[in-house]
């Protein structure tokens, strides 16, 4: 059966409501992306939906990102849906309260006293191009370290691929170390060879990839860097190619998530003119093979305990891991500083 007519029979298909059921909480405890950093304007306020929560994003008069509850505690008009931000605090469209980056009540038009009322939000950090939250309890006790290749003029403009399917997040993580997948989706001649270690909040799997592409043997090593529940870095290396794909994996509800890719793509040192080239052969062969993957998701259902292969150690080694994220388990101790980032830099 052609590859487009079985897309279009797997989306007819009806829903099994085991695919929206997960023992595991929607939301990991961890840093996630909401948002590029050029997505943010000064002077803007952008309305989000995360976590299963309405929520807006906003610069304050430092130029430092800030996330809140997008509902005003007076009386519950969106911020997002008329709001607009002045001298560096957001205005309610509706009654003209307004509030500053940290959530606290800065003026209320006709108050005799500012109310000491506050709009919810996150710790934030912003770096290597994007705005971070923090879900958990407390204060962050561990950073996701910046990625130089989004500062690195050896490295061109990123591809930029947003999706989203009906699967938890966890399972979009557990796709890089589920050897066996990636010989009948992505052309790998047989299951994947793994070297998986971890330290607290950080993980690391190393590998292989060999397959055909355009009538040609590929062979690249990759590396593949994880920060916690919502943020990995793949960085594969090989004669013809190298690509440093960032993977952002952010709850948006407790059926839906999200997957940002950034395919940064190294420029050839004496062709740097071929970069457009190969960042189309890059993305058209990329973006097809997460299309297909993510009708899979979109269908698929947990497996508590899978019925695994001796070779398919990944998805037992990785689930092991994920486990301190979640608030049934003790919030990981601060952690020593992740691995070295700038490899292959």
């Amino acid at each position: 059966m052609p590859l487009r007519r079985r897309h279009d029979k797997l989306a007819a298909l009806p829903r099994d409501p085991r695919a929206d059921d997960y023992p595991m909480p929607t939301v990991p405890y961890g840093w996630y992306t909401v948002l590029r950093s050029d997505e943010l304007r000064p002077g803007r306020v952008v309305s989000l939906h995360y976590f299963g929560r309405a929520l807006i994003a906003f610069r304050g008069a430092d130029g430092r990102a800030a996330v809140r509850d997008a509902h005003c505690p007076h009386y519950g008009a969106h911020l997002g849906a008329g709001g607009k931000v002045v001298d560096g605090s957001v205005e309610c469209p509706f009654h003209g309260w307004r509030f500053g980056p940290d959530g606290q009540c800065v003026a209320a038009p006709f108050a005799r006293r500012t109310p000491k009322v506050s709009l919810g939000g996150f710790p934030v950090r912003e770096h290597s191009g994007l705005v971070l939250v923090h879900c958990g309890p407390g204060e962050p006790s561990w950073e996701v370290p910046e990625i130089p290749e989004a500062a690195s003029g050896r490295f061109a403009e990123p591809i930029d691929d947003v999706c989203r399917a009906r699967i938890h997040i966890q399972e979009m993580r557990e796709n890089i170390v589920d050897e066996s997948h990636f010989h009948f989706l992505h052309g790998q001649s047989e299951p994947l060879v793994q070297d998986w270690r971890s330290n607290g909040p950080f993980a690391e799997a190393r590998g292989r990839i060999r397959r055909r592409v355009l009538g040609r043997d590929i062979d690249n090593s990759f590396d593949a860097f994880m920060y916690g529940p919502g943020v990995m870095v793949v960085r594969t290396h090989g004669p013809a190619l190298s690509v440093t794909a960032v993977a952002l994996t952010t709850p948006v509800d407790e059926r839906t998530s999200e997957m940002r890719m950034l395919y940064y793509i190294r420029k050839p040192a004496r062709f740097a003119f071929l970069t457009p080239v190969l960042k189309l052969v890059f993305g058209t062969q990329a973006l097809g093979e997460v299309r297909e993957e993510l009708r899979i998701w979109d269908h698929k259902i947990h497996r508590p305990h899978p019925v695994l292969l001796p070779h398919e150690q990944g998805i037992k080694a990785l689930r092991r891991w994920y486990a301190q994220f979640y608030p049934s388990r003790s919030a990981p101790a601060p952690a020593p500083a992740p691995p070295p980032a700038r490899r292959g830099i």
